[in-house]
């Protein structure tokens, strides 16, 4: 299984919690050694204004953000081609599925995942796309920049329960009929983190179930990483979601 990752990502580029130092690195530590890694390149502008407004890019600009949020981009773009193929996942930042087409907010600045998405159909790599956002928190850029185009299906899971959490991503893959999923990875729902809700073997079971999905439809994932804020648990919890896929 590929990981996309550069050195860049290890920057403190604000003060926000996504960007704070050793994130990257509580990452690294658990998974280096049991995965190869490709070193991704920025997403070109017109990859990014394909999904947002050029008011929008040239915020990101003037604040300074843009090289490293291209960046991130650039990977998600690599990472789901590869995921046509087979499973890979990409370890970027900053996280993007906060980013709508004109604004961004919660630590997000260009949309990875609609970013990668938009770059597939414009390739007639794919028809259709299914977005499985395991975040804590509902990924509304994502489904406000597809809101009118008819070739993605978003799923934010949404519950305070365990077991019926893992049993609505069961469902929802199970409905799904796509060339690609794309997992928006956020593990801030562990126990250990914000949410408090899920086990780090829940992230191997939904990792494991995007895979059998995949084997039984022939359709491709990727994932790509998005919040999770306790670096003590972070690294093992990615660990499981990449065991899962793999």
């Amino acid at each position: 299984m590929k990981i996309l990752f550069h050195n860049d990502f290890h920057q403190v580029y604000t003060s926000d919690p996504a960007a704070a130092a050793g994130r990257m690195q509580s990452i690294l530590n658990v998974i280096s050694e049991d995965y190869e890694f490709l070193e991704p390149t920025p997403a070109n502008e017109e990859d990014i204004i394909a999904i947002h407004t050029l008011p929008h890019v040239d915020y990101v600009k003037r604040i300074g953000l843009y090289n490293i949020s291209s960046l991130a981009a650039g990977g998600a773009i690599q990472a789901a081609f590869i995921g046509l193929k087979e499973p890979c996942f990409a370890l970027i930042r900053p996280p993007g599925h906060h980013a709508s087409a004109e604004r961004s907010w919660g630590f997000c600045y260009f949309n990875n995942m609609a970013i990668a998405l938009e770059r597939l159909k414009r390739e007639k790599a794919i028809n259709r796309a299914f977005v499985l956002d395991i975040d804590l928190h509902f990924g509304d850029g994502t489904v406000n920049i597809f809101r009118e185009k008819d070739y993605v299906t978003i799923f934010n899971v949404s519950s305070h329960n365990r077991e019926t959490y893992l049993k609505a991503v069961e469902q929802g893959l199970k409905e799904q009929q796509s060339d690609i999923i794309g997992i928006s990875a956020g593990f801030d729902n562990h126990k250990d983190d914000w949410g408090g809700l899920l086990e780090t073997q829940d992230y191997t079971t939904i990792g494991k179930m995007v895979r059998e999905t995949c084997e039984t439809k022939r359709c491709g994932c990727f994932a790509i990483l998005e919040g999770g804020y306790n670096h003590q648990v972070l690294g093992y919890n990615v660990a499981a979601l990449l065991q899962g896929m793999a």
